[in-house]
């Protein structure tokens, strides 16, 4: 039987992997993707590579960000948003937590939102930069959230809401932020996919009764309850609708490739997916060969050290 601690790490691991095995086919539509058995951290010979000049092995802004994430949680021990977003900035302009502190991948909203709030815009505001960008950078990186949390669901929606705001302040990021944390919870506490998922949509409705507006997003935009449909694209309801898709698969290594396999925005779709996966399976379901050959592994084992004394 799997214990809290293995889904726990399971999910720290299964993100940054999932990000990892994604960055080279990041961009490429399905059509010209590597057969599923040999999606690997070094595509197979003829393949043009997304980011040539970076190592196999190296996960992208979502890894990072994620850790961004961990790293405000452990030390303020709340969701702070102005700590988060200094963290971030950090990130973008000294590479903190990227591996070799190299940035190659920026969002455009988030590169927009971290300059207005270097700028001197609240962190709490710094995410309408893009009145109407409803992209992925939000959702990509909000699962430590969940393995850090021990609050009420409706806290846990709360602090989703709040980490979405820093670059992605659009009501439908915030809700598939909410959602997915959610299911995340519910996974953790070992229900099965389809039971987590359904438990996290009425329970997030019933949390939104007293707020209108993300209700309606809810249940207009992301639509929770339809057959997701998903062409792997950046859109955040996409990207959750990528995530609901590859999750039917039943190992990790599935998952991660059949997110990668919807092609496009690759890295972000395995990541969030991997995480799920990694919670769902724990810790030895994730490959030796890809635990392996992940780099950056012991500057992340420190965080994740770090979570596990606040757990215990």
């Amino acid at each position: 039987m799997m214990n809290r601690l293995d889904r726990i790490q399971g999910g720290f691991w299964g993100l940054l992997v999932g990000d990892a095995l994604g960055v080279p086919y990041e961009f490429n539509g399905p059509e010209v993707l590597p057969p599923i058995e040999e999606i690997e951290f070094i595509p197979p010979e003829g393949f043009k590579r997304s980011y040539p000049s970076v190592p196999p092995g190296t996960w992208s802004d979502d890894g990072a960000q994620a850790l961004a994430l961990l790293d405000s949680l452990l030390s303020k021990g709340k969701m702070d948003a102005e700590d988060f977003a200094g963290r971030l900035l950090r990130w973008y302009e000294e590479g903190l937590w990227a591996v070799d502190g190299h940035v190659f991948d920026v969002g455009m909203q988030t590169a927009d939102a971290l300059q207005a709030f270097r700028s001197g815009t609240p962190a709490g505001r710094a995410g309408w930069v893009r009145p109407d960008g409803k992209g992925n950078g939000s959702l990509m990186r909000v699962l430590p959230l969940v393995l850090w949390h021990r609050g009420s669901d409706e806290k846990l929606v709360a602090d989703s809401h709040l980490q979405s705001l820093v670059t992605h302040a659009h009501p439908t990021n915030q809700v598939c932020c909410a959602l997915y944390c959610l299911w995340a919870r519910r996974i953790l506490e070992g229900m099965t996919t389809e039971e987590s998922y359904k438990e996290a949509v009425n329970r997030l409705c019933s949390i939104y009764r007293g707020y209108p507006e993300h209700l309606r997003e809810l249940e207009e935009t992301v639509r929770p309850d339809e057959e997701p449909v998903s062409q792997g694209g950046g859109y955040v309801v996409e990207t959750l609708n990528s995530v609901r898709l590859a999750m039917r698969e039943y190992s990790y290594e599935g998952v991660v490739k059949a997110a990668i396999r919807l092609g496009e925005d690759t890295d972000t779709n395995a990541a969030i997916a991997g995480g799920l996966a990694g919670i769902r399976e724990g810790a030895s379901s994730i490959p030796k060969r890809w635990m392996e050959q992940l780099r950056g592994k012991d500057q992340a084992r420190q965080l994740l050290n770090q979570l596990m004394e606040h757990l215990n």
